[in-house]
């Protein structure tokens, strides 16, 4: 890292196959949307040598290719991999979404890294998804380093930002994020501003100009050493602090020069067990020019401060049959273990997978076993098949580099595999193994869609089935209460993008309709009723007459018929016939056209005729006797209810208590969540939840997350209820 004072730029720009996992380098970017992830990417591409001075992106296209590839992935808010080369190892960015809709994107980036880079923007700070992400990895010992961008910005301050990120992301200790170097300004602009042209090392003490356009070493002017003094004396005390040589403080503070070379090892230890956060800055390169500021700086870190795939300890993995299985980490010679982290559709080669490669190793034209992935809920079907992989390829812009392998530790793109999708392992086929899945986010936020055409209505189901192997995030549901199809998505914009793609992608165009919630409908107090169906009309007749009483039962207990007839006023063969109508109307509602529930209805007498009386007849009846009871009686419409829990900041709670109030919810219970926050728990009526992923976000700064649980049906306010019955009278 800073001992590296003139590390050959673009070493090797050309991705290709590694050949050990030790020179692999998997890093996830993750930062808010206009933090810079993108620009920062390809900064480091330019860098490397993956794109020379000229232009030219290698063995065809240009820089303009891949900067429209790439805005138009970040548009399309999907995660991209770009592998570079830098300085003999193979660096592979995952840059993901910004966008909190698309935190599923993340967190499949995440599972494929080993260390993540949080890009923050001078300009615009730490905003509160950011933070979450920050805990998600801390939770999971993921090592972090923090780039500052956007330094041209008329208000940025470095140092300020510092202080910020350390306030964010230290916790109890901010000196475990502290900058590794500082940016030297050059002069002041018309606008006052002084850009910044370079970096001092605060460990080798040498200053780093990119003021040329190329990075040049020298020597720092005497007048700026006392600059660095105070920044380097606190780096050095940090970097100690994380040492496992106990010693070394008590040296330190004894006066003792430690030695550079000591410093460095322990620094890029306490990086790669994920204790100590270095902060860097980076901008990307002027016009014309081959390097952008930080940008070497960082391809050091990446490589010489964050962990090797062989040190990150791979999630469990079983037999599809459920019994744990023993998988040495990251052997190239090990049993083949991988697995699907994005799905996409080509249009020229069909589906493309994803691979991260966590045990032996995937060759092109292979038989491999699929297995996953659990999601049978959220409309993907479970999968235990064998299919052959296509060519694999490293992915830069619009080029697809072929790879004649991928090893542990590496990822690839994987052409072919029709079945398997996002989740999904890949295995030998004659050893089938399964890894354990990663956490899916949880949709929240109902879209109803019927196709615009009958058209469209033929392509529809293929269409949706397609949308949802790319996006495990998404839950299709086909609601048979309210005969709606509804897509589940995690925001507005995760909504918009799956509308743009059935559009789009698999030619379907669709309507947006308002989205139903399951009503139900049940008795206030006891009613009767009679059913008589009596026609004659020539021939052989009808006529079936029967009585009955209703009466509400407790929540929970559905239809229940009892039959309390005597004397064979209806003959036994037909008084299934009567529990059958009965339940038929009751399906069908007998006030809004929502199902009736938990009621009791008793069939007390009724009358037969030896001829005429058949089980249609006496069916028909039973349903006329439940209408005319419900003509005389109070019908409640009930509606689902939803215990919600929502995590939100101690700074919001009073905001959200008195939101979930305003939607008729009844706050159940809050409890401290610790690092400042509050567990609110409220039971609210799904009628009044259909935006609240969009609304609480909006409420808390994006820094809120909740679940939701059904937990039952209740009686609706009558006036509540007065308005759902027009409509439906209307709608009819």
């Amino acid at each position: 890292m800073g001992d590296k004072a003139n590390a050959h730029p673009g070493a090797a720009g050309r991705a290709t196959a590694a050949d050990h996992p030790a020179s692999v380098r998997n890093v996830v970017l993750v930062g808010h949307s206009g933090s810079g992830k993108t620009t920062l990417v390809e900064a480091l591409a330019l860098t490397s040598g993956a794109v020379n001075r000229a232009g030219r992106v290698e063995d065809g296209g240009t820089v303009s290719d891949y900067d429209e590839i790439e805005h138009r992935q970040q548009r399309s808010v999907q995660l991209s991999l770009v592998p570079v080369d830098w300085d003999g190892y193979k660096i592979n960015i995952l840059d993901t979404p910004g966008y909190a809709d698309f935190v599923g994107e993340l967190r499949a980036g995440l599972r494929a890294a080993d260390a993540a880079l949080f890009v923050v923007s001078a300009s615009d700070g730490v905003d509160g998804s950011t933070r979450m992400v920050w805990e998600e990895c801390a939770a999971v010992g993921m090592p972090r380093a923090i780039v500052i961008t956007h330094l041209e910005a008329a208000r940025a301050d470095f140092e300020e930002m510092t202080r910020t990120c350390a306030e964010a992301f230290g916790g109890d200790d901010p000196d475990a994020v502290l900058p590794l170097y500082l940016p030297l300004h050059g002069d002041p602009g018309p606008d006052g501003h002084a850009p910044v042209t370079g970096l001092v090392g605060l460990l080798t003490q040498r200053l780093f100009d990119y003021s040329s356009g190329e990075r040049k070493d020298a020597e720092p002017a005497p007048d700026q050493l006392p600059l660095i003094a105070q920044a380097r004396n606190r780096l050095i005390e940090g970097i100690i602090a994380e040492s496992e040589d106990e010693t070394l403080m008590d040296r330190y503070l004894g006066g003792e020069e430690i030695d550079l070379k000591t410093l460095v090892q322990d620094l890029e230890r306490a990086v790669a067990r994920g204790t100590f956060f270095p902060v860097l800055a980076a901008a990307p390169a002027a016009e014309g020019a081959r390097q952008g500021l930080g940008t070497v700086e960082l391809l050091e870190l990446v490589t010489g401060g964050f962990p090797t795939p062989l040190e990150r300890e791979a999630p469990a993995v079983t037999t599809p049959e459920g019994r744990a299985r023993e998988v040495r980490a990251c052997d190239p010679d090990g049993p083949l273990v991988a697995e699907i982290v994005k799905t996409a559709s080509d249009p020229y080669v069909g589906r493309v997978s994803l691979v991260r490669v966590f045990s032996g190793t995937l060759h092109p034209d292979a038989t491999v076993h699929v297995s996953g992935h659990g999601l049978a809920d959220r409309g993907h079907e479970d999968h235990d098949v064998d299919e052959r992989v296509g060519a694999l390829s490293a992915p830069f812009g619009k080029q697809q580099r072929t790879l004649t392998h991928c090893i542990a530790g590496d990822l690839a793109c994987v052409a072919k595999l029709s079945r398997a999708e996002t989740g999904d392992t890949l295995s030998a086929k004659d050893d089938p193994l399964l890894m354990e899945p990663w956490q899916m986010p949880d949709p929240l936020l109902p879209l109803a869609i019927r196709a615009h055409s009958k058209a469209d209505e033929d392509k529809l189901s293929q269409g949706l089935g397609r949308l949802v192997a790319e996006d495990p995030t998404m839950r299709l549901e086909q609601n048979q209460d309210t005969h709606q199809v509804v897509l589940w998505c995690l925001g507005e914009a995760h909504a918009d993008v799956a509308l743009e793609r059935l559009r789009s992608r698999y030619g379907v165009q669709v309507d947006v309709v308002p989205h139903k919630v399951s009503l139900r409908e049940t008795f206030a107090g006891r009613a009767a009723g009679r059913g008589r169906h009596v026609k004659q009309s020539g021939g052989h007749g009808q006529f079936a007459i029967c009585e009955i009483e209703v009466e509400p039962l407790p929540n929970g207990s559905g239809i229940e018929f009892v039959d309390k007839v005597v004397g064979g006023a209806v003959p036994r063969q037909f008084i299934p016939s009567v529990e059958k109508g009965v339940r038929a109307q009751a399906a069908k509602g007998v006030s809004a056209g929502y199902p009736l529930i938990d009621v009791r209805v008793t069939l007390l007498d009724g009358k037969a005729h030896s001829v005429d009386s058949s089980d249609a007849a006496f069916q028909t009846a039973g349903a006329l006797a439940l209408r005319e009871a419900s003509a005389d009686a109070r019908i409640h419409l009930l509606e689902p209810v939803s215990e919600v829990t929502v995590l939100v900041g101690d700074e919001y709670v009073g905001a959200v208590m008195s939101d979930l109030s305003g939607r008729r919810g009844r706050v159940v219970g809050t409890e401290q969540a610790g690092g400042g926050r509050t567990v609110v728990r409220a039971e609210v009526p799904e009628i009044e939840i259909g935006r609240y992923a969009v609304d609480l976000r909006s409420l808390s700064h994006g820094t809120a997350r909740f679940d939701r649980r059904y937990v039952r049906h209740e009686p609706m306010p009558a006036q509540v209820a007065e308005k759902v019955r027009e409509q439906a009278e209307d709608a009819s």
